[in-house]
């Protein structure tokens, strides 16, 4: 069979000015028509060709079976309730349903694989938990699929053994050295030098992020040179880990800076002795600085402001060296616990014959605490920054230390937090922050601010409260607890019948149906 040319050729010049071949293999077609004639015969063609070809480099490629999974998928329910929410029914609550399965041992059915790892290839937020519920055929699939490649890289088995590391892609050797940290950092660390000085400077950065698993002593030589690298990203991430390592010379460096900008001074104020924190920010910014990772313009740091606003670049670096320096430091210079030193009233050293209290000094000082309980992970820091009444002008700072503290107390402290800033435009901003689930005193106090906003929403005029209200509500439609929908309805209930205008906001209602689901969902995964 042949003619292939010939057919290209009449198609494109017309049947009218050039007659198609004669196909003697083709059916006869109606008679006469010379343009289905030619379809028809192209046709048979094509599939022929098709047919006919052979495999330019031999035998096809055997692919490895998927490895036995090693976890059972989840009920029947519950894979079908996967299946509608994978087709944009509360789309929003994936990730828990994810984390719910995982947590109890349960992985995602093979085949809602394909769907749920194509969602995740564009929703970076989602792939943790995708990773943790996908089981052993998931990343079995995110190798054959580079689209899916994330899968391997942000922790799953890339497979293969030690050899990975020579021959594999960039998300695979990341994850063969993250798996081999959490069980020996040192040959970790050694594998990772062999090849340092070879690997590009995206390559290295991702490596060396692997640290942040088993970060010992040990690793503080290798992270020191890396402050000398060529790639800024590497440098950051270097400067980061050496200001979780207790005892670094990085940390003596930081300390011995913060003091030079934080000192005490005892005051006699109405018969009784006082200390003050007298500060004095960075007058210069030099090399030294630059290479342990603060850089020359902090994020945020323009011309001078008040409130949450941008702050000026000497209080932009007081807070990058008080976030970067051990807190130890403090308790060992005021001679207090954290809860104390919190309290102490704050000055500018420039006003030290008559110092008063400074709110924007306070502010800075407070907030590079903050940031450093965060980075060491100071459960007693982060507990006085709370509890110790600082009222700093960005609770988002506070709001991000609920996560340092032991379980049982968040709750209790969240509710505290978001009641300070309730009725403020920085709640969402805190609620942001507070992970869910929302239970507790935590899930009253939500629940109230629910209703006081749905009913300033629902008076005329007031499409800024709607929004809000809108914005609050998709919040808690992920982690509220499933329990606070009867509270809801309860408040619905209770509006007074002759105010229709003052109807229950659309996204209450929603809301309400969102907590419905998820309460179902969640009993759907229950063992």
């Amino acid at each position: 069979m042949s003619g292939w040319n010939e057919h290209v050729t009449a198609a494109l010049l017309g049947t009218e000015r050039r007659d198609p071949p004669v196909l003697p293999e083709a059916p006869d077609g109606p008679g006469g028509d010379k343009a289905g004639r030619l379809l028809d015969q192209a046709a048979l063609l094509a599939v022929a060709r098709r047919a006919g070809r052979v495999p330019r480099h031999g035998a096809p490629e055997v692919i490895a079976p998927a490895p036995a999974e090693d976890a059972p998928a989840v009920p029947p329910a519950a894979a079908a309730r996967l299946g509608r929410i994978l087709r944009g029914e509360h789309i929003q609550v994936l990730p828990e349903w994810l984390d719910a399965a995982a947590e109890r041992g349960l992985r995602v059915p093979a085949r809602l694989l394909p769907e749920l790892l194509e969602r995740g290839r564009g929703d970076r937020m989602l792939r943790p938990s995708i990773i943790r519920a996908a089981g052993r055929r998931g990343v079995w699939l995110a190798l054959r699929n580079t689209d899916w490649a994330y899968l391997v890289g942000a922790g799953g088995d890339p497979g293969g053994g030690a050899e990975v590391w020579e021959t594999g892609t960039r998300n695979q050797r990341a994850a063969y050295l993250t798996g081999l940290r959490r069980t020996d950092p040192a040959a970790a660390r050694e594998a990772l030098r062999e090849t340092w000085a070879k690997e590009p400077a995206p390559d290295r950065a991702a490596f060396l992020a692997t640290f942040r698993d088993g970060l010992s002593p040990g690793d503080e030589e290798f992270l020191e040179a890396a402050l000398e690298d060529r790639g800024k990203d590497v440098r950051q991430l270097a400067a980061d880990l050496l200001a979780r390592l207790p005892g670094s010379a990085y940390g003596r460096r930081m300390a011995a800076r913060a003091r030079a900008c934080l000192a005490p001074r005892v005051r006699t104020v109405r018969g009784r002795e006082q200390t003050w924190i007298m500060v004095e920010p960075p007058r210069a910014h030099d090399e030294e600085l630059a290479r342990d990772g603060v850089p020359f313009h902090p994020s945020g740091s323009f011309a001078p402001g008040g409130g949450g606003g941008p702050v000026g670049t000497r209080a932009a670096w007081l807070r990058e060296i008080l976030a970067r320096t051990p807190l130890g430091t403090w308790t060992g210079l005021f001679g207090l616990p954290p809860m104390e030193i919190v309290c102490l009233p704050v000055a500018s050293a420039a006003g030290a014959s008559s110092p008063q209290h400074d709110a924007g000094d306070a502010r800075d000082v407070h907030i590079g605490w903050a940031r450093a309980a965060l980075k060491q992970h100071d459960t007693e820091w982060a507990r006085a920054l709370l509890k110790g009444g600082v009222m700093v002008d960005e609770p988002g700072a506070l709001a991000d230390l609920l996560a340092v503290l032991p379980a049982g107390e968040r709750d209790a402290a969240a509710a505290g937090l978001i009641r300070w800033v309730e009725g403020r435009s920085d709640m969402l901003l805190v609620l942001e922050r507070v992970p869910g689930p929302w239970t507790g005193d935590l899930a009253a106090a939500v629940v109230a601010t629910l209703a006081a906003s749905a009913g300033r929403a629902g008076a005329p005029g007031r499409h800024r409260d709607e929004h809000a209200l809108t914005q609050l509500c998709r919040l808690a439609e992920q982690r509220l607890d499933p329990s606070a929908a009867s509270r809801l309805e309860d408040l619905a209930a209770r509006r007074p019948p002759d105010e229709p205008e003052r109807a229950v906001p659309r996204a209450v209602t929603a809301l309400i149906a969102t907590l419905r689901f998820r309460d179902e969902m969640l009993k759907e995964l229950a063992p």
